[in-house]
């Protein structure tokens, strides 16, 4: 699908501007099965380690992460815990498996001003198709940033 019209805010005032943005479907094809997919890269995400069902990942805070206080925002910190427990989960399922986020919780323990952050995460169960991961974002000087808890599920016609 293409999206042929979208809206622009300058200067305080909504103003249409015809686009031609490609809106999928889209086919990804990965290099490897724990890599950077493209929102991660999208994001400057960093795997530094996934296995035995823990990872680690890190990001810059960019400007353009900024939300309108000048702090790192919570979405894009969600995203890096999100995608922590995801490698985590990958390190113990068959290449190929198939599974998503079905549910997500995150605490938010100090804002985020400057620097990098690091999100550290681990399965903490396995049940029929679903799996439960946590993780810890902190800041360079190893302040907790966010806790988070997420559920994952397998797609159906596929074992855990």
């Amino acid at each position: 699908m293409r999206l042929s019209w979208c809206f622009v805010f300058k200067g305080g005032s909504r103003m249409d501007q015809k686009t031609d943005m490609d809106t999928g479907p889209h086919q990804v094809m990965l290099s490897e099965w724990i890599t950077e997919a493209p929102f991660e890269q999208l994001l400057n995400m960093k795997i530094l380690r996934a296995e035995e069902g823990e990872a680690e990942l890190t990001m810059p805070f960019l400007k353009e992460y900024a939300q309108g206080a000048g702090l790192m925002h919570g979405g894009a910190l969600t995203a890096l815990a999100d995608t922590a427990v995801a490698m985590a989960i990958k390190s113990v399922l068959p290449e190929g498996t198939h599974f998503g986020t079905i549910s997500l919780e995150t605490r938010f323990c100090r804002p985020l001003r400057e620097g990098w952050v690091t999100a550290k995460a681990r399965v903490l169960s396995r049940e029929d198709r679903d799996l439960v991961g946590v993780a810890t974002v902190f800041d360079e000087q190893d302040q907790e940033i966010i806790e988070f808890t997420s559920r994952f599920r397998v797609a159906r016609k596929q074992s855990v």
